[in-house]
């Protein structure tokens, strides 16, 4: 039980990294240029990664880095760098607050892990707060926002469910630095021929993107394949819910927002829903997780 809440606390420091993401990505990088977004937030921190891990693919993991680059990085990056520039902050994370049941859908398909009652049903309220927490919004909705929000979402509840199955090959430093550089080579002749040459960066973009690649992708993603190893994807998911938590509280301490009761009401079903799907020491697929022998394939 301590094991597990100590690995759900670990998880939880992606979705709260990534919470600031959309404001960090709509305020300070420059528009118009999604494939040189993601390529600046995924090389340089899967290079610093990847001189750290000090490893390199071996057999099937080089295919497998590339395919689980793609999916979790690099499309990802770019797709959520559009979202971000045409849709609001709220709608976009409304969106992507799904996770839960695509992850738990994900994981029953690929790795037998089928949903419990209260994962569902936490998954269900947590979801019903997070709209509650950002509300329908009066802004006309960019359906090119809603499409790339919907195909990032699919696209890495599946590649987050996957590099789960495929798990344990030289820890999480090496397997996250090993996605992100292949995520962002792979961008890279898409960017020159759709978007020409690189967009010019002043001193606040540079910032932007040193943050992003830094904390909301370098140490985002290790603690998030850290955590998928050792917890069901649907509890994974159900942490996610943090992501649009953390968007609602930096508005509050950043913007001077007030919450109103409504949002408050919203959190509390946030956290609820989290604890309420939160699996105890004998859960079976936790069990599973941590007494598995460790397979370096």
């Amino acid at each position: 039980m301590e094991n597990t809440a100590r690995w759900a606390l670990v998880t939880a420091i992606a979705p709260i990294a990534w919470g600031t993401n959309y404001f960090v990505t709509h305020e300070y990088l420059p528009a118009g240029h999604p494939l040189y977004g993601a390529v600046f937030r995924a090389l340089p921190a899967g290079l610093l990664l990847l001189a750290l891990a000090r490893r390199l693919p071996r057999g099937v993991w080089w295919w497998r880095s590339v395919l689980l680059g793609i999916c979790n990085m690099g499309a990802f990056f770019a797709l959520i760098y559009l979202a971000s520039q045409l849709l609001p902050v709220s709608l976009a994370s409304t969106i992507m607050s799904a996770a839960p049941f695509t992850m738990a859908l994900f994981g029953w398909a690929l790795l037998a892990e089928r949903p419990t009652v209260l994962v569902l049903s936490g998954a269900t309220a947590g979801i019903a707060g997070v709209v509650l927490l950002l509300g329908a919004g009066t802004t006309a909705v960019d359906l090119r926002g809603v499409a790339a929000s919907v195909a990032a979402l699919i696209m890495s509840s599946c590649g987050y469910v996957l590099a789960k199955k495929w798990g344990r090959a030289d820890g999480p430093i090496a397997t996250t630095s090993w996605q992100l550089v292949a995520g962002g080579l792979i961008l890279i002749p898409f960017a020159v021929i759709v978007e020409g040459a690189p967009p010019h960066l002043d001193l606040q973009a540079i910032g932007g993107f040193a943050y992003v690649g830094l904390v909301a992708t370098a140490l985002a993603f290790t603690a998030w394949f850290a955590g998928l190893r050792r917890l069901s994807a649907a509890t994974v998911g159900l942490i996610g819910l943090l992501n649009p938590v953390t968007g609602v509280l930096l508005g509050v301490l950043v913007s001077g927002e007030v919450l109103t009761l409504r949002q408050v009401l919203g959190l509390g079903l946030v956290l609820f829903g989290i604890t309420l799907s939160r699996p105890g020491r004998g859960s079976r697929v936790e069990r599973r997780q941590e007494e598995a022998p460790k397979v370096y394939r």
